[in-house]
């Protein structure tokens, strides 16, 4: 196949993978797949149909907006979106079906949505139990779950689910996540004697799905798993049984030899000691590119090169020492696929995380979708 000039090459069947794999860890809990910012950066339409081949039993996006676009292609699976502004439309996240997220202020105008459309809304109740975001402080949550108690006794609401979100998961030995979901449990109880218990609880993000069973109550919602990378520091994608779903590719824009002493790029921050051969690499910060990167890898004839110097907004450079043979045109893996590079590794080279290098790639390039089915 025949790539353009840049390219995410996302492997549709990759995603489905992960879910079937995160499914076999969780079961019976069922699974949300988050497929929200566009499908962490590999194509929203792309992540849910492949997710829902692959078992997924919930789809989750951050706002209504996402919700409604895929209830506008064709998605019929149950959906929750959970983070809210005063001018989100419940209304039309009612009307399509949605389950809404209520951390506090939103009860009452989901409430009024719903009075005003003669149809109750399906609500989860979130409690913050350490991560300090959203959701209702213990402090607050019995009178939440009080006021959602009336508003389901008049039959405005219903309460599918309560749930909650971890904060250092991905740190198994943090005490932190015992002491959240001993809150958990508490607020279980708080809601409970005030006659809400929902079929729904759930807690487990992606490193809490893979290491905490005692996390995956009646379902787990999963993210950067789905892409096929780990939450954890010290164990791969590979390790767990995942499959990376986007490659990033291009190719050398240009090949040139530089005296000793050649400074690279913006600020002349790196210096070669020799004379050496440069691979001028056509991706940027523009494109999603970290400019902060140092030393990140990429791929090229099968060898591994680190990039010199700061990214800049179209391009970077990589050093190519003074034997190379790569020549303009040769293909370059950046991340993914069966390069060995993982998008964790360009995360430590800019100080960040693996969610943050696939979430990020930009519009300027293109997605190529590989191994899709038929749509559902």
């Amino acid at each position: 196949m025949k790539l353009p000039e840049r390219a995410a090459v996302i492997d549709a069947s990759a995603i489905a993978h992960n879910v079937r794999t995160i499914a076999e860890y969780v079961r019976p809990a069922k699974v949300l797949a988050a497929v929200k910012a566009d499908g962490y950066g590999h194509g929203l339409m792309t992540a849910a149909q492949a997710a829902l081949r692959g078992g997924a039993d919930w789809l989750g996006v951050a706002h209504i907006a996402e919700a409604l676009q895929l209830r506008a292609e064709g998605i019929e699976a149950p959906l929750l979106a959970w983070l809210h502004t005063q001018d989100t439309d419940f209304a039309a996240g009612i009307e399509a079906h949605i389950d809404l997220g209520v951390s506090g202020w939103d009860l009452d105008p989901i409430a009024e949505a719903a009075n005003v459309l003669h149809e109750p809304a399906r609500v989860h109740l979130k409690v913050d139990t350490g991560l300090g975001r959203n959701g209702a402080t213990m402090a607050d949550w019995p009178e939440l779950v009080r006021r959602a108690a009336d508003f389901k006794n008049r039959g405005l609401i219903s309460v599918e689910g309560i749930f909650t979100h971890m904060a250092v998961a991905d740190e198994p030995d943090r005490r932190e996540t015992d002491e959240q979901l001993e809150a958990f449990h508490e607020a279980l109880a708080i809601a409970e004697r005030h006659g809400i218990v929902p079929d729904l609880r759930h807690v487990a993000n992606t490193p809490a799905a893979l290491s905490r069973p005692d996390a995956h109550f009646d379902m787990v919602r999963v993210g950067v798993g789905v892409y096929g990378h780990s939450p954890f520091a010290d164990r791969t994608g590979a390790s767990l049984g995942l499959r990376p779903a986007m490659e990033l590719r291009t190719t050398v824009a240009n090949v040139k030899t530089v005296p000793a002493g050649q400074g690279i790029s913006y600020g002349l921050t790196h210096r070669v000691e020799a004379p050496t051969k440069l691979g001028l690499i056509p991706l940027g910060y523009a494109d999603g590119i970290p400019r902060i990167a140092v030393g990140a890898p990429v791929l090229i004839r099968g060898r591994r090169y680190c990039s010199a110097g700061r990214v800049a907004m179209d391009q970077f450079v990589v050093d190519l020492g003074d034997d190379s043979d790569v020549e303009v045109g040769d293909e370059v893996v950046v991340f993914g696929g069966e390069s060995g590079i993982e998008a964790a590794e360009w995360g430590t080279a800019a100080g960040t995380i693996n969610y943050e290098i696939v979430t990020r790639i930009g519009a300027r390039v293109p997605r190529v979708v590989v191994n899709a089915e038929p749509s559902l």
